[in-house]
């Protein structure tokens, strides 16, 4: 009889794991959708605003073209149609394509990725700095401000007394020497 209710629990705990499994396969799948979703919306506007800069770039080529300056005029046309060429893909590629394509560069050059994770690392750490020591300024800043909203020096009551105490070896005084 146990045989039949253990079998029964088990049978009931597997079927529960299976609907756990498959709910978690749904949430995946459409968490995937959305990100795909919002890669090829991204890439799509990302495509048009490449396509300005190529247009703004062929309109600056044939200025300077006008102008008889050749040579700036053929580079701002080789800028031009390269920043034409990588809009189209934006615009044209879906998100599978663009992981697929960025996937296959990581394994074909895994250095240059190395090197891009590298200076997006740099650049993140430079920016996380900078926007420290303003919000540390902007903090300061407030800590310096009287109830009439002028700049003041801090009161003593403001900061600890350490900071504007004497130096300890201006004030020492050795103790008195005993003779007995």
């Amino acid at each position: 009889m146990t045989d039949q209710y253990t079998g029964g629990a088990q049978q009931l705990v597997q079927e529960k794991a299976q609907q756990a499994k498959e709910q978690v396969q749904q949430a995946t799948g459409s968490a995937q959708d959305k990100i795909r979703e919002q890669v090829d919306t991204l890439s799509t506007e990302a495509g048009h605003q490449v396509d300005s800069v190529g247009q703004a770039m062929r309109t600056a080529s044939e200025q300077l073209r006008g102008k008889g300056n050749e040579l700036p005029a053929k580079v701002a046309e080789q800028l031009a149609q390269r920043a034409e060429q990588v809009g189209s893909y934006l615009r044209e590629s879906d998100a599978d394509r663009i992981l697929g394509d960025l996937e296959d560069f990581g394994r074909r050059q895994p250095w240059a990725v190395a090197a891009v994770g590298l200076a997006l690392g740099v650049a993140g750490a430079r920016f996380l700095k900078a926007s420290g020591r303003r919000r540390y300024r902007q903090g300061q800043s407030r800590v310096g401000v009287q109830g009439d909203g002028d700049r003041s020096a801090p009161s003593t009551s403001d900061v600890t007394p350490e900071i504007y105490a004497e130096p300890a070896a201006a004030s020492y005084a050795p103790p008195p020497v005993s003779r007995y």
